[in-house]
């Protein structure tokens, strides 16, 4: 049987984990401050993810280009999977491999942001964008659970939520991402 109590518990224990952790509040405002910098400078933020972290992609792209809190000029970021034509066509002609790396390499410059998302840190997809990021002079911010997977040592700022549990890592993937959202309305479009 299912205990929602025990499930609700979970998911504050892995916030409590990340708010008592100093350096890992850090990071979150690190990845901010890039994707501010990037943003200023007239770059673009992409995200990428498959599965349920791909639907938090393309929220957390929506929070950015669409609006957060307030009314604002929109922001330049996109989810690479938001095309299905393309995802498709690239998927059945080369490789689910390369769907994002692909994407990136027509779509960003030097000076972007690439948000990879990743409860296990290991997509072989996410690693080949940022692969591809990295050759383009493109800021890497991974999203994963506790031990970062094959991301680790990969992203310039590695938000790997303390916790192995998928639905506990997509909880905290979220709220991470709503906060950068917010540090970065806040600072570029100050009230």
């Amino acid at each position: 049987m299912v205990n929602i109590e025990q499930i609700i518990k979970d998911s504050i224990d892995v916030k409590s984990l990340i708010i008592n952790d100093k350096e890992f509040i850090g990071r979150i405002q690190r990845a901010a401050d890039i994707c501010i910098e990037s943003l200023k400078a007239g770059g673009k933020i992409h995200f990428c993810g498959n599965g349920g972290s791909a639907a938090d992609a393309q929220h957390l792209a929506a929070e950015l280009s669409g609006r957060f809190y307030y009314d604002r000029p929109p922001l330049n970021a996109e989810a690479l999977h938001v095309n299905s034509s393309y995802l498709t066509a690239v998927a059945n002609d080369y490789s689910f491999d390369v769907i994002y790396s692909r994407m990136l390499q027509c779509s960003a410059k030097e000076g972007d942001v690439l948000i990879g998302i990743s409860t296990s840190g290991n997509s072989t997809n996410i690693m080949n964008a940022i692969d591809v990021a990295k050759s383009l002079g493109v800021k890497v911010i991974g999203m994963t659970g506790e031990t970062g997977g094959m991301m680790a040592g990969q992203c310039d700022v590695l938000l790997n939520v303390p916790s192995n549990c998928t639905p506990r890592i997509q909880e905290a993937h979220i709220m991470i991402g709503h906060i950068v959202c917010e540090i970065i309305e806040s600072s570029i479009f100050p009230r």
